[in-house]
């Protein structure tokens, strides 16, 4: 599984709190399940609910939301475009701990296909990516401004 630690590491790029302190950023894989065909291949599906949880986080939680929504376009972009999937794909719950901070918990119904195949000697073992929402290959370049100031900027698929 590489969706985890990719997203972890864009909200520490991108969410200046946790860049400054990453172990306020707990990560669980919950609910996990193995999908695969029983055709010839061994080809399979990871399947599971990514629950983030950011501790005493002093901000507006749209200061989280927004990157995570901008990675889901790139990496589970079901999300945004399947209305049947935005249900239940993207929840979140927060603790308010005083007046100034809470422990915030995301939770995201992530996928990841694995493709499978016989070499000569063995097995092949290849993660998939997910397909382009533009398959013209047209780049967006994004920054993100929190309070009037740049924290990040990266360039996507629109």
């Amino acid at each position: 599984m590489r969706k985890p630690q990719l997203l972890r590491d864009h909200l520490a790029r991108f969410v200046p709190s946790l860049a400054a302190d990453p172990d306020k950023l707990l990560v669980f894989v919950e609910g996990g399940k193995i999908r695969a065909t029983g055709a010839r291949s061994l080809s399979f599906e990871y399947q599971y609910r990514l629950r983030l949880v950011l501790l005493d986080f002093a901000g507006n939680a749209d200061m989280v939301i927004v990157p995570i929504l901008a990675w889901l376009k790139d990496n589970q972009p079901d999300h945004l475009l399947n209305y049947d999937k935005q249900a239940d794909g993207f929840q979140f719950e927060a603790e308010l701990l005083n007046h100034d901070s809470s422990d915030l918990a995301i939770t995201l119904a992530l996928t990841e296909r694995v493709l499978v195949s016989e070499q000569p000697g063995g097995l092949a073992v290849q993660p998939v990516g997910e397909p382009l929402l533009n398959p013209h290959g047209d780049v967006m370049h994004w920054e993100l401004f929190i309070q009037g100031a740049k924290v990040g900027e990266w360039d996507a698929q629109p």
